[in-house]
């Protein structure tokens, strides 16, 4: 049976405790030695005040992952960098500008690693899906407004492109749709504010239509 982590700390949203979560998850079911998680973190560390240092960590993981054969203490190295590569790669590309965010993150993965390292068989963890930030906030607005088929709403034309009009909703809910009439479309202006009605829901309660109320 799988351990049940806790939950977020304050410092960290929920979708970046997945983002977390998940990487600790991967590199205990890939075997990888902590320690050069560590030793990853303490160059990011070093590196923390300089420009592009998010970036530049990513590069020097590539760079461990082409010399590790020749640098590292034995066979089992390489993998641990490809490992450290491939996880991070997967869940912390969007933070390359963020360093001190990249920072934290690993940190708690850090952490996760020897809470999952010490009695869950590996073979028992199965990664998580992870969320976006975006995703969680999509869901939150979602749960909290509680949209109806026919209900109408404020709208901010954030796109328009052909007969594709991008409606922006509460300012995170962005829908592109296909307007069929060209003379609706010559009416609207991207940045103008406009009702929409709701014509169709997901099944989890999130909009998935819209029609603009001229």
């Amino acid at each position: 049976m799988a351990v049940e982590t806790t939950q977020a700390p304050v410092d960290l949203t929920d979708a970046q405790w997945q983002i977390a979560d998940a990487i600790a998850r991967q590199l205990v079911i890939d075997g990888t030695d902590v320690n050069e998680l560590r030793k990853a973190m303490a160059y990011l560390r070093e590196h923390l005040g300089q420009e592009n240092a998010g970036r530049r960590f990513f590069e020097y993981l590539k760079t461990l992952v082409r010399q590790g054969n020749s640098i590292g203490h034995s066979k089992k190295t390489i993998d641990y960098y490809r490992s450290l590569d491939a996880v991070c790669d997967q869940h912390l590309s969007r933070y390359q500008s963020d360093a001190p965010g990249l920072l934290m993150l690993l940190g708690w993965a850090a952490r996760l690693v020897r809470y999952y390292d010490k009695g869950v068989p590996t073979g028992e963890i199965a990664p998580p899906q992870v969320q976006s930030e975006r995703e969680a906030e999509i869901q939150a607005i979602t749960r909290a407004n509680q949209f109806e088929i026919g209900q109408q709403l404020e709208a901010k034309i954030a796109a328009i492109k052909g007969n594709k009009v991008t409606y922006e909703i509460l300012n995170t809910i962005r829908l592109t749709q296909k307007e069929p009439k060209l003379t609706k479309v010559k009416a609207l202006n991207e940045g103008q504010t406009v009702m929409v009605r709701v014509d169709g829901l997901r099944d989890g309660g999130s909009i998935k239509k819209v029609k603009v109320i001229l």
